[in-house]
């Protein structure tokens, strides 16, 4: 049987995301203001007409399968990439601490900032729509978050981890980690998340935190072709 993180696109926009989803039966999205995300309902030439129906002018969507995409001419590709999904090997204990606090509409813009810096992946403006970011603040300045993007029945992805650069070596990114992960936990839910395959120092340090590899993916950011 197929396990629910096989497709968490699908799932999340199909289950805890359906509120916010685009689309209809073949095909889904995020609104593109708040991730680029899209998934369908299978690689049927219907499926892939509803997605890129979806799509306008220079719009991208983003697409991870688990086997290979076979991409229709009505629709470029733009970016191609291999994603590692992990998982926690068990739950994580929930932690306090007086630096960390909630971020809120008002950090929308220190955060997408910091996001263009430090290139966690896809982030705008509206990624809170997702779930709950929390962040350090030096000075009253973000200079590290760490929150939650995709969700499906029990499970949930730590996402948007990121650091500035003039705060590393602080341990500011394994305590968000260790904080986000913990109330992820809290709430019942296990843990995954997504890194590029090449960035082997990120995988290194997931596996010293208690991740293991669940799948290999591949992406593919489409948008539709010029007539």
């Amino acid at each position: 049987m197929n396990h629910i993180l096989d497709r968490a696109a699908w799932n999340a926009l199909q289950t805890s995301h359906a509120d916010i989803a685009e689309g209809g039966d073949l095909a889904r999205r995020y609104p593109p203001s708040i991730v680029p995300f899209a998934a369908m309902r299978d690689q049927s030439p219907e499926s892939w007409d509803a997605l890129a129906n979806l799509l306008s002018g220079e719009e991208v969507a983003a697409i991870v399968e688990l086997g290979p995409l076979e991409i229709p001419p009505a629709l470029e590709v733009v970016r191609e990439m291999e994603l590692v999904q992990m998982i926690a090997q068990g739950p994580y204990e929930r932690i306090s601490d007086p630096r960390i606090e909630t971020l809120t509409p008002a950090d929308a813009e220190e955060m997408l900032d910091l996001a263009n810096l430090t290139k966690p992946g896809p982030f705008t403006l509206g990624a809170q729509k997702l779930g709950t970011f929390w962040g350090i603040k030096v000075d009253g300045k973000l200079v590290a978050m760490g929150g939650q993007r995709l969700r499906q029945p029990g499970f949930a992805e730590l996402s948007g981890l990121c650091t500035h650069p003039d705060s590393q070596g602080r341990g500011f990114g394994k305590l968000l980690f260790r904080f986000v992960a913990g109330e992820i936990s809290a709430r019942g839910d296990t843990v995954y998340l997504h890194a590029f395959s090449g960035n082997t120092t990120a995988i290194s340090l997931y596996e010293a935190l208690g991740f293991k590899l669940r799948a290999t993916f591949n992406l593919r950011a489409v948008k539709r072709r010029a007539a």
